[in-house]
C-alpha cells in the first residue's frame, strides 16, 4: 500500500505522522515545494520508528516521480486561513494550487483515491475532480469527520461527560452552511434531545460551525492541524484496509436527500473504491431543508472554481 500527502505543513506532516504509525502502509511520499522541508520531516519521522515500534517507510521530495503509482492521496496543499479571513478568501490562490496538483497525480497515480482537505474545501474537491478527470467516487472532501468530531467534543464538554460517550454527525459544507444533526446525537446512547435544551444545543451547533474560525483566531499565525489530520488519516485507513466504513465526507450525490449533482457533506461508505455508497439517513424536515439549502449555497460556489486551476 503506497500513500501519497502533497503538502508538508504542519497538518500534511502530522498526518503522514499518524498514518505512518497506524502501520499498514508499505510507504508514504510526502511532497512539498520547499526544498528540504518533506526530505527532513521524512528522515525524522523514520528516526522515530525503532521507538514508535512501526516499519512504514517515509519519502520527502520536492517532485512528484516517487509518487507513481500511489493508492490513496490526500492533498493537503494550500494556503491556511490567518485570523479574519474566511475559507473562501483562500478560493484564488489554492485553486491554482489545487489544479496544479491534479495534472500531477492524474499523470503520476491515475488509479490513486483521492481526499482533498485543502480550503475551501467543497470547492476545491470540485476542482480536483473537474481538472484530473477522475471518476467522482474516486475524489472526496475531508470536512465532515472534523466537523462532526468538533460537535462531539462541545456536546461532551457542555455535559460533563467523555468524548468517547458521544455519537454525532455533521454533514453539509464545510464552511456557513454547515449541518450538525442534532436529531442523530446520543451520549451513551441516549439521545441528546433528552439531555439538553434548546438553547444550549443551538449554541453547540452555531459554535460548531465557527470551530475552524475558533482555532485560527486563537493560533493567530495558522489553523488547526491535529485534529484535521486525525479525521484524514482515519478517512485515509477505512479506504486503504478497504473497511467499508460509513463516516461524512464531501462526496459527489447523484440523488440522496433530493439533491444532484454536486459535492456535499453526506454520510458515505469508504472503501479501496473511494465512496463505495452514499448512505441515506433519516432526516428531520428542517435539517433536511437546511441540507438542501446547503447543496445550492455550495453548488453556485463550486461553479465558480471552472477555469480556476
Amino acid at each position: 500500500m503506497k500513500i501519497t500527502v502533497v503538502g508538508a505543513g504542519k497538518y500534511g506532516s502530522t498526518l503522514v505522522e499518524k498514518v505512518a504509525r497506524a502501520g499498514y502502509a508499505d510507504e508514504i511520499v510526502m511532497v512539498d515545494v520547499v526544498d528540504g522541508l518533506p526530505q527532513g520531516l521524512a528522515l525524522d519521522i523514520n528516526q522515530s520508528r525503532p521507538i514508535e515500534r512501526f516499519e512504514t517507510k517515509v519519502v520527502g521530495n520536492n517532485e512528484y516521480g516517487n509518487t507513481v503509482g500511489s493508492d490513496v492521496v490526500v492533498v493537503t496543499a494550500g494556503k491556511p486561513r490567518k485570523p479574519g479571513m474566511s475559507r473562501m478568501d483562500l478560493i484564488n490562490d489554492n485553486a491554482k494550487i489545487v489544479g496544479s496538483v491534479a495534472r500531477e497525480i492524474a499523470s503520476t497515480s491515475p488509479d490513486a483515491v483521492v481526499i482533498v482537505v485543502s480550503n475551501p474545501l467543497d470547492e476545491m474537491t470540485a476542482l480536483f475532480r473537474q481538472v484530473s478527470g477522475f471518476p467522482p467516487e474516486r475524489v472526496l472532501g475531508q470536512a465532515g469527520m472534523l466537523d462532526t468530531a468538533r460537535f462531539a467534543d462541545k456536546v461532551a464538554t457542555a455535559l460533563g461527560v467523555s468524548p468517547l460517550a458521544v455519537d454525532a454527525i455533521t454533514l453539509g459544507s464545510h464552511g456557513d452552511t454547515m449541518v450538525p444533526v442534532p436529531s442523530k446525537v446520543t451520549v451513551n446512547g441516549q439521545p441528546l434531545i433528552e439531555l439538553m435544551d434548546q438553547g444550549t444545543m443551538e449554541s453547540i451547533v452555531t459554535a460548531t460551525r465557527q470551530g475552524g474560525a475558533e482555532v485560527v483566531a486563537l493560533l493567530k499565525t495558522g489553523s488547526a492541524y491535529f485534529a484535521p489530520a486525525a479525521a484524514a488519516a482515519r478517512m485515509v485507513e477505512s479506504i486503504a484496509k478497504d473497511e467499508g466504513a460509513v463516516m461524512p465526507a464531501c462526496a459527489w450525490v447523484t440523488g440522496q436527500y433530493g439533491i444532484s449533482d454536486v459535492y456535499l457533506g453526506v454520510p458515505a461508505r469508504l472503501d479501496q473504491s473511494g465512496v463505495a455508497e452514499i448512505v441515506e439517513i433519516d432526516l428531520e424536515e428542517s435539517e433536511l431543508a437546511a441540507l438542501q439549502e446547503a447543496a445550492e449555497a455550495v453548488r453556485e460556489k463550486q461553479a465558480d472554481v471552472k477555469g480556476l486551476g
